[in-house]
């Protein structure tokens, strides 16, 4: 018997796609990169022209004349500010969120669907971010030099509330979520979860075929609330329960391990640092857009200001914030192998997502574009699972 060979065998998988199919994903994948940095030119736009129109000032005032807390005027600034950046990056919006997605098969949603949850998810975004911004904007004002290290405590807070809430109030709104119909794949998935200690009523499919043809899972929530969920596209692009063990197996390994926690940790850090340099910046930041009128940090007229420092971490840190959700998803990886041994499974399925994440990147992309290790890199580590850990 020939001896198994990892680097052949990882060929093999990836000649599994033709190569028009691999250069089309590459165009994709690689266009994305640019989507980061035009798309950060546009918000900056954006808070520029809410900068030059004044209408913050003129918000503030007018809560102000009527003797309201400055909790409400911050709230009310915040909630202008986000539903007018909405309405000034919608056309971008709906060029890289839907058509292109449509240009590229990666969706069959209309434009109406699209543009109702887009709505929808505004309308969310609107509230939450406004009661964050505000509360932030109590801190500026009360803890004055150090309300940036109180602000990576409210951030991390934020970040679990969501998390609790977005399984049972917000995810149903976009998407229906049943447990794993009776059969093969609920007998095989329950199975997988007893025997690493996981409640196996917390599996569940979803319609994910409503927004995006992407082949994926995932896992959302936290505590009681959390749960592992399969897209109804893995089954309609045909996932064997090789397949499915491999994919379940990777999320439970974000269950089990508390990724949620970890990750949540990592950005309240991130949080401190970004407004760290948020408060040390901020009056060459205002000068520099002409922020006139605004009266210093703790003026929520400076919201668009804070924005773009913001924006501007935000793409610098990318790749920071990257490396390190990528060793988030190679620990599911390998929690999936050693659990489940199911490294054929692990490579079918990750084979199907190189449509929207190009399987072969330099070195170099994927550290600075990648949140997940790339394609090529998982499936020759499964590979070289396999060759070293023989199923029976």
């Amino acid at each position: 018997m020939a001896q198994f060979d990892p680097a052949a065998a990882t060929a093999a998988y990836l000649a599994q796609l033709p190569p028009e199919a691999h250069v089309k994903a590459q165009h994709y994948t690689q266009g994305g990169h640019w989507l980061l940095l035009w798309g950060f030119i546009i918000s900056v736009l954006a808070a520029w022209v809410i900068i030059r129109t004044g209408v913050l000032t003129k918000v503030g005032q007018g809560v102000e004349r009527k003797k309201a807390r400055p909790f409400l005027a911050s709230f009310a600034v915040a909630a202008v500010f986000v539903a007018f950046s909405w309405l000034l990056e919608l056309p971008w919006s709906v060029y890289s969120n839907w058509w292109r997605q449509k240009q590229y098969g990666l969706t069959s949603q209309a434009f109406g669907g699209w543009l109702t949850e887009n709505l929808m998810g505004t309308a969310i975004s609107i509230v939450f971010t406004a009661i964050f911004l505000a509360l932030l904007y109590v801190l500026i004002r009360r803890a004055r030099r150090l309300w940036w290290l109180w602000a990576g405590g409210l951030t991390a807070g934020f970040i679990v509330f969501g998390m609790l809430l977005a399984p049972i109030y917000i995810e149903p709104l976009f998407n229906k979520y049943t447990p794993a119909p009776p059969g093969a794949v609920r007998d095989e998935v329950v199975a997988m979860a007893k025997s690493v200690g996981i409640p196996s009523d917390k599996i569940f499919v979803y319609n994910g075929s409503k927004q995006s043809n992407a082949y994926t899972a995932n896992v959302s929530g936290l505590g009681g609330s959390a749960r592992v969920a399969m897209s109804d596209v893995m089954f309609k692009k045909g996932a064997d329960i090789a397949e499915v063990r491999g994919v379940v197996g990777h999320e439970m390994g974000h269950y089990a391990h508390q990724h949620s926690l970890w990750i949540t940790g990592i950005f309240a850090v991130l949080a401190v640092i970004a407004f760290f340099i948020v408060d040390r910046t901020f009056p060459w930041f205002a000068q520099a857009l002409n922020a006139k009128g605004v009266t210093g940090i703790a003026d929520p007229a400076g919201l668009p200001v804070l924005a773009v420092i913001m924006a501007v971490l935000g793409l610098v840190g990318g790749p920071i914030t990257n490396t390190l959700i990528r060793e988030v998803e190679s620990d599911a990886d390998r929690y999936s192998l050693v659990n489940f041994n199911e490294p054929d499974g692990l490579a079918k399925a990750l084979v199907k997502t190189i449509e929207y994440r190009a399987a072969t990147p330099s070195k170099l992309e994927e550290v600075l574009f990648y949140d997940h290790p790339a394609v090529s890199v998982r499936v020759r580590r499964a590979m070289y699972w396999k060759a070293t850990h023989p199923k029976s």
